[in-house]
């Protein structure tokens, strides 16, 4: 098996991000015909579960006091930064600064207020009320 996953690579290509193929098919990783075969749902797992795992990282390293917040707010800072990266959520920082100071309503007050908030409606308001209470919505 190893050999022919050799073999198909040096074929098809290794590309990270899609691009069209002479077939003009959206394609990745290698040789993955999007438009035709798309993924699996097991597949889809295992890209949200990196992604879940790179929005942590990143929010982690750019703000290390998260990790001291209780599992359900921390996760609605995961939501949020998976939603819109890590260089937007470090221009919250009124919401931000008060989340650090556990001052929860006041924060997400300052979220609801963004233009965010506007763009995703119903999961602003679950996310926040997640800030806000500590609670599962």
């Amino acid at each position: 098996m190893t050999q022919l996953v050799e073999q198909l690579k040096r074929h098809e290509g290794l590309r990270l991000k899609p691009y069209k193929c002479t077939a003009d098919k959206w394609t990745i990783g290698v040789g993955r015909n999007l438009e035709d075969v798309g993924i699996s749902e097991q597949e889809a797992e295992m890209l949200l579960l990196n992604d879940i795992q790179r929005a942590t990282t990143q929010l982690v390293q750019k703000f290390p006091w998260t990790q001291e917040l209780d599992e359900v707010r921390f996760a609605a800072l995961i939501n949020f930064t998976f939603n819109v990266g890590i260089g937007t959520v470090a221009k919250f920082k009124n919401a931000m600064g008060l989340l650090k100071q556990k001052n929860y309503d006041m924060a997400a007050n300052e979220f609801l207020k963004s233009r965010w908030a506007k763009q995703v409606g119903n999961r602003a308001i679950e996310v926040t009320e997640q800030i806000r209470t500590g609670e599962w919505q």
